[in-house]
């Protein structure tokens, strides 16, 4: 017969480290979509030489690992600037950052993938640039770009486990608290799967139904 020692309080703690997840996964989105939107359009208005620095400081967020910009960031704020930051704010300002630097690549995928013609055929009907962005490119470049930024959600929300290094207690970190308490990894370990499931499932699906509601119109 299985025996364990969790308690009706420690799921409590383990959904209330999911709740910190979410909330810090749906900030960073959140922002990062809308600086990724930013500094997609503006390097794909801007051409490669011009937008140059700002892909250069893309890539750096792109290529260190989010790790080590955690930590770096951190120190930088207590250590450099000298503010009393709290880990949550330092955590959802990295991740954001770091979602924007990848967003940013998938709406200029997205805004290229649209013809040239069909951009062509909106100004010469008297569409300013506005208009041409907001009626034609981005309804168009949205379904191209769906996908990879479901994909980039969800990895947000799985990398978001890495915070615990500046002091904030999501899903993982309350999973890791719980198994030097209970010693009972593998079933905790389980549980925390799970929460991930439930988190990440409605989001996944949501994506798909998206996908399959825009290719039949």
């Amino acid at each position: 017969m299985f025996d364990t020692a969790l308690s009706a309080n420690d799921l409590v703690f383990l959904a209330k480290g999911a709740g910190i997840t979410i909330v810090v996964t749906a900030i960073s989105v959140v922002i990062g979509t809308i600086l990724g939107i930013i500094f997609g359009v503006i390097r794909v208005q801007l051409g490669a030489v011009l937008s140059a620095p700002l892909t250069l400081f893309l890539d750096i967020f792109r290529s260190v690992p989010l790790l080590i910009q955690l930590v770096l960031a951190n120190a930088f704020v207590g250590m450099v600037l000298q503010l009393q930051l709290s880990g949550f704010f330092v955590a959802c300002m990295v991740l954001s950052l770091y979602t924007s630097a990848y967003c940013a690549e998938i709406v200029r995928g997205g805004i290229d993938a649209v013809p040239t013609v069909t951009r062509r055929a909106a100004r010469s009907l008297g569409m300013s640039w506005g208009q041409d962005m907001r009626y034609i490119v981005m309804p168009l470049a949205t379904r191209v770009a769906l996908p990879s930024w479901i994909g980039l959600a969800l990895g947000v929300m799985k990398d978001s486990a890495l915070v615990y290094v500046v002091q904030v207690t999501e899903l993982l970190k309350s999973t890791q608290i719980l198994i030097t308490r209970l010693q009972e990894p593998l079933f905790l370990l389980l549980i925390c799967g799970a929460f991930y499931f439930i988190i990440s499932f409605p989001l996944a699906r949501f994506g798909g139904y998206l996908e399959k509601r825009w290719s039949n119109d």
